[in-house]
């Protein structure tokens, strides 16, 4: 019995070694690269191998006027268990710190290197000696199961090297692949199609793209898939049903993907950098059945922004899900929620889950614009049945925690709001000292915010709830946890956790 006992740990072990894989791409000729870190990586006991490092660019608004800044990433695809070095080339390293902090990673350091290593997939920051500019954004992917056939005309194939295609129209029932080590430099525009698919670890980006130019010889697309009014978006899917979106890495000029009234999308494994005005990460208008998982977004506006009605798209927003994000706005909202619709046929945003995110960070001057989780009605919307759960939010730089508002910002809005409604947060922590007062409040009497509950909120370590035994039974229960309770709220609850 031992003996057999032996074998089959034997043959576990061997099995374990023989799945793991691993696979770094060179960077194509022409490519941007950064020289600010060197990185390598190695399955347990083999060689080391180099990752290309790229340079995108991020924005630094420490007062009114942004600075654009060149941070670094690189990206490699294993399965089993790896060892990765990071060796700063610029600075001496005082101190190290890999966010999200929830992955509990601590380096090694000798010298100016940093080593430690990865047994699932992740996407990492780290940081020398506070620096969150010039840091290394580093995605260790999963090795990919799709195997693409490029004779099969079915597929729009990009494999290693740079490749200039201006705006790419895909049509329906076809695959466009962007292998690990491709860059495309351009747009892709999917708009009235169905059964489309964006795959593979490489970049697309508008930078270096070639302006004006319309692709339509590789997709075949007829005039009437064009849109409307184009908005110079880098991946933009308009009036599309089943469309998935799964691993590449984007830089944008404006929004990195756009979701106009479509339907059964799925969004996994994207990452995502913008450093210009009005570059929001992901926004999604009048669809319905989003699957968002697996994301990196770190942008210079709103990463993940909610919307009813705005330009041509027309209808209510429901049934979305975002799950394993990472969201890091360095301006605007991580996560932000209602502001446009269409007073005269008011739209209703609904049913959404939002579930194991870790916000990085906000950072916005503009106290209408703050909130990490920012539900903010208006033109006449309803926003109703919204989850929170699992969300940890780490020391923001300025910004709110928490903005629920029926607003009438006449900036962007023709009426108020109609409403917010059943919110529930569960198991939402924060640990820091810069959050601004978080705010709740409603419009008038019309116009309210109610049936919000809060189960298990953690502030430094403290749990809040009506009964913690430290309130005041004068205080409100927000004022213990630095959340302002307006006019034309009703039944805010804070409770503990549930079994």
């Amino acid at each position: 019995m031992k003996k057999l006992i032996l074998l089959i740990s034997i043959l576990s072990i061997m099995s374990g070694y023989t799945d793991a894989q691993l696979l770094t791409y060179k960077a194509p000729k022409g490519s941007t690269l950064s020289t600010d870190f060197t990185v390598s990586v190695r399955q347990k006991g083999q060689a080391w191998h180099p990752v290309a490092i790229y340079l995108a660019n991020v924005a630094n608004v420490p007062g009114t006027v942004s600075i654009i800044e060149n941070t670094s990433f690189a990206y490699f695809d294993f399965k089993g268990e790896v060892e990765v070095a990071v060796t700063a080339n610029k600075k001496s390293v005082k101190n190290i710190r890999v966010r999200p902090l929830s992955y509990g990673i601590a380096p090694k350091i000798s010298g100016n290197t940093l080593t430690f290593n990865l047994t699932q997939p992740r996407n990492l920051s780290l940081e020398i000696n506070g620096d969150i500019f010039h840091n290394l954004q580093l995605f260790a992917n999963a090795i990919e199961t799709y195997k693409p056939l490029q004779t099969d005309t079915n597929i729009i194939y990009y494999g290693p090297g740079i490749h200039q295609v201006g705006t790419l129209i895909v049509p329906s029932h076809k695959t466009v692949y962007i292998a690990g080590g491709a860059i495309v430099q351009g747009q892709f525009l999917i708009n009235k199609v169905e059964n489309v698919r964006i795959l593979g670890h490489g970049i697309l980006t508008q930078f270096g793209a070639p302006e004006g130019t319309i692709n339509t010889l590789t997709a075949g697309s007829s005039k009437e898939s064009r849109p409307i009014q184009s908005r110079n978006d880098e991946l933009t899917i308009n009036f599309s049903k089943n469309v998935e979106v799964d691993g590449p890495i984007i830089l944008p000029h404006k929004y990195g993907v756009l979701i106009g009234q479509s339907h059964e999308v799925k969004i996994n494994n994207i990452k995502s950098f913008s450093s210009e005005g009005n570059a929001d990460g992901l926004d999604i208008f009048c669809s319905t059945d989003v699957t968002i998982n697996n994301i990196f977004m770190r942008n210079a506006d709103d990463c993940i922004a909610i919307y009813g009605h705005r330009w041509e798209f027309y209808g209510n927003t429901k049934d979305i899900s975002v799950s394993n994000a990472i969201l890091w706005a360095d301006v605007a909202h991580p996560i932000l929620m209602g502001t446009h619709g269409d007073p005269p046929h008011p739209d209703t945003l609904s049913n959404m889950r939002f579930n194991n995110i870790d916000i990085l960070d906000q950072h916005e001057n503009q106290l209408d614009y703050q909130g990490c989780m920012a539900l903010n009605a208006g033109d006449a919307n309803l926003i109703n049945n919204i989850v929170f759960d699992n969300i940890r939010i780490e020391d923001i730089r300025k910004g709110q925690l928490f903005n629920l508002r029926v607003m009438y910002n006449h900036k962007y809005n023709t009426a108020p709001g109609h409403g917010v409604e059943n919110i529930y947060f569960k198991n939402v922590s924060y640990k820091g000292t810069h959050a601004n007062m978080s705010v709740i409040a409603g419009y008038d009497e019309q116009r309210l915010i109610k049936n919000i509950t809060f189960e298990n909120l953690i502030i430094n370590g403290t749990v809040i709830t009506d009964t913690m035994p430290d309130k005041p039974v004068f205080y409100k229960t927000g004022d213990m946890s630095n959340i302002f309770i307006g006019e034309n709220v009703e039944n805010v609850k804070f409770i503990p956790l549930q079994k």
